[in-house]
């Protein structure tokens, strides 16, 4: 099932290039304080079941007449992978520009970051950049969310708390500071088109993705490649925090990454997901005074 957020708020199945609403299914005024994780995603297991009957009785939209947001709307953490593919490792150490004087070895020896969730942004909007003198990359990344609260995960059970599937880009600009503070800039995390849930991915370890811009490719990689796969990322991120519904890991990204600019498109795809195009603003950010 293919399962997306459209035109503000509303949520939707995907069939084809129909979207049917099924915003009605779900309680969406939860008693404060809030629950940890995201509010929808949280209600998932009981909803599903119920998703089919409720589909045949509704009008659909057209999947092109609609506006994609974030399939995820309130994740409580996005945690990112900096170097979980080996010849990213060895493109970053041979670029100054990426590596900035550090030498990346082994993602158990840098750990894991946390993206800050203002930076969350659907395919409909457009990233924006706001530092001219700096280098911007896009990455493009499988991005898992999690189904249920998860902690001290064992690697044999870590697919039984994954939600579903989506297509991650983990936007970043260059420079010396810590990941977390450079990948966390407002819509420099992308999430879409939809979730895919888990059971229409047999292997989340065994797809193709690859990223164009402007039409030429730039990232054209597998899963397969992953130094730590959706397991043992799930079982390694368990161990440091508690996951809960909702909850979004960016894998990591191949090689490949490369410089974006004020008016370039960007097409992102997955197999077994799907793609969507984000573009980049044709105006630099400035600030608010």
């Amino acid at each position: 099932m293919r399962l997306c957020r459209f035109n503000r708020d509303r949520i939707g199945v995907v069939e084809g290039e129909a979207v049917y609403d099924i915003t009605a299914l779900f309680d969406v005024q939860p008693a404060w304080p809030l629950p940890h994780g995201d509010w929808i995603v949280r209600q998932m297991p009981e909803v599903l079941p119920k998703i089919p009957g409720y589909v045949s009785e509704q009008k659909p939209f057209l999947l092109s007449g609609i506006r994609l947001e974030s399939p995820v709307a309130n994740p409580g953490k996005i945690i990112g992978a900096p170097i979980n593919y080996r010849a990213h490792i060895d493109e970053a150490n041979a670029d100054k520009a990426i590596n900035h004087g550090k030498t990346f070895t082994s993602l158990d020896q840098y750990g894991l970051f946390i993206k800050a969730n203002s930076a969350l942004i659907g395919p409909s909007e457009e990233v924006q950049l706001s530092f001219p003198d700096r280098r911007n990359d896009h990455e493009v990344e499988l991005a898992v969310v999690i189904g249920k609260e998860a902690r001290f995960v064992k690697y044999d059970q870590a697919l039984d708390y994954v939600f579903g599937y989506c297509i991650g880009l983990d936007m970043t600009i260059r420079g010396p500071e810590f990941p977390g503070f450079r990948k966390s800039l407002d819509t420099f995390a992308v999430l879409g088109p939809w979730i895919v849930t888990k059971d229409e991915i047999a292997d989340p370890n065994k797809l193709g993705l690859s990223i164009k811009v402007n039409g030429e490719f730039r990232q054209n990689s597998n899963t397969s490649y992953l130094i730590f796969d959706v397991q043992r990322l799930i079982e390694y991120a368990s161990r440091f925090y508690t996951l809960y519904p909702g909850d979004v890991i960016m894998t990591g990204t191949p090689e490949g990454v490369s410089q974006v600019n004020p008016g370039d498109v960007m097409e992102a795809e997955i197999e077994g997901i799907g793609r969507m195009q984000i573009a980049i603003a044709r105006d630099w950010g400035t600030p608010r005074l």
